[in-house]
Order: structure tokens, then sequence, then C-alpha cells
């Protein structure tokens, strides 16, 4: 459902993306973006607010729920479902997918696309955490909860807590690194997001689009 076209239906509004074509061409622009489009176009350097104190990656297993993945090949590591089903590979869809083994509505995914390699942080969307929230929850017919940035091991992270109105409760983090946007998606059912949300949140902080 949240495939990673959605992620790129909020980048293709922004020049310094590069996404490819065949991609842009079933892309919509995201009016909350429309500002960064503009400068982005005539040159300007917008004047980007970072967060400056780091946090620290998660390393939790949270009792054995969770273990350690590493994807040498395309370099980027996760504290992932332990016994989970687990995925590789459909194209435009994802890179890698977890999923509960009794519901797949419970589920979390990681994807990437290339982008521009003058495009080095996802701040490349603007300053506005919330605005760029709200935009895509207006686009996906969901209520935005949160939205938040951080800072960890000198990448930015843009991370999005969504109230999805077919009943789905998800996080969405983006980040930029190595000439590729990330987008992490953790699933569950809005019932169950009270007993998931540690977990899943646990699961988003110890992603990482790098190896140490």
């Amino acid at each position: 459902m949240f495939r990673l076209t959605l992620i790129l239906s909020l980048l293709s509004s922004t020049t310094a993306f590069g996404v490819v074509n065949r991609r842009q061409a079933l892309m919509e622009s995201l009016s909350s973006a429309a500002a960064v489009t503009a400068v982005v176009a005539s040159g300007a350097a917008p004047a980007f607010a970072e967060p400056t104190d780091e946090t620290a990656r998660s390393v939790s297993r949270f009792g054995g729920l969770l273990e350690k993945y590493q994807d040498s090949n395309r370099g980027w590591l996760i504290m992932a479902p332990s016994g989970w089903n687990k995925f590789d590979g459909e194209v435009g869809a994802y890179d890698v997918k977890w999923q509960d083994l009794v519901d797949p509505r419970d589920n979390i995914k990681v994807s990437s696309t290339p982008v521009k390699s003058t495009t080095t942080s996802i701040n490349a969307l603007g300053d506005d955490v919330q605005a760029i929230g709200e935009g895509l929850a207006t686009k996906r017919n969901a209520k935005l909860i949160s939205a938040s940035e951080r800072l960890t091991e000198g990448i930015l992270f843009y991370e999005f807590d969504f109230a999805i109105n077919d009943g789905t409760h998800q996080l969405l983090q983006l980040s930029v690194n190595k000439g590729r946007i990330w987008s992490l998606d953790a699933n569950t059912v809005e019932k169950r997001w009270s007993k998931k949300e540690e977990l899943y949140r646990s699961v988003v902080g110890s992603f990482m689009p790098k190896l140490n």
C-alpha cells in the first residue's frame, strides 16, 4: 500500500532530488513543497535550520524481540523484528520487508531510490517538517499525529507519525545518504498501535543508511 512512489510524490516537486523521468511521470507535486521548488529552481541556497544535538542510534534488542540486520551490499543496518518473515526486493515497492507471521498488516519496509549526487541531506525538502508532514497526510487521506527531525551519526532524519483513514497507523522516516533517499515505514492497525508504538519507535531509531 505504502509504496516507494508515495515517497517520491513528496520529492517530485523539488528539482534538487533529480528523480528519474519514468518515476516523475507517475507523480504529483505536493503543494506544501512549492516554496522549496521555487527556491531550488531559482538557484538560491535556502537557509536550513538543522538540529545540532546528536541523538544516539537505538541498539536495543527489546528483550529479544529485535535482532541486528545488516545489508552489506547496499550498506545499511537496522534492529529488525526477530521471528518475522523477511522478503527481499519488490521492484518499486521496497528493498526489504519484514512481516508478522500472524497478521501481515504488521510490517516494516526499507526502500531507497537514487538522487542527485549534489543532494546530501533530506533538508533539500525544506526545514518545515510539520508542513511536509501535513502535505503527505493530505495526499494520503491521513491525520498527521506528529512530525520531528533528529541528527544521528551526522545524518538528518525526518520522522512522521500518521493515522490513516483505512485503519492503518504508520511511522515513516526519510533520510538521504550515499546518493540515495532512504524510506523506512512501520505499519500496524490502529487498534494495536498502543502496544506496538515503543517497539516500532525503537526499530525506526535503529535504522542507519551506512555501515559503522
